[in-house]
């Protein structure tokens, strides 16, 4: 894991909004989508970020691609977060 590449992942509220969204479940992009008023290829970007951190996975289902949140990375990252707050 890159500890650079996921926090530019993080930094941005869209990317953290589509993290909050997969929580609840995988979706397609176009679910994705659908919850934000931006073009579906600005989504796509937004995804292939968080895919690039490990942060999420991508399944194809037929012509459909479904992401969903990669925990264990999530995980990593809480724990390298409360890590950081111990050492002060």
């Amino acid at each position: 894991m890159s500890i650079q590449t996921t926090m530019k992942a993080l930094a941005d509220p869209t990317r953290r909004e589509i993290l909050k969204l997969l929580k609840e479940g995988s979706l397609s992009a176009g679910e994705i989508g659908d919850h934000f008023e931006m073009s579906l290829p600005a989504i796509s970007r937004h995804l292939a970020t968080l895919k690039e951190a490990d942060l999420i996975r991508d399944t194809r289902k037929g012509k459909f691609i479904f992401y969903e949140l990669n925990t264990s990375m999530i995980e990593e990252v809480m724990l390298w977060l409360s890590e950081l707050k111990e050492e002060k």
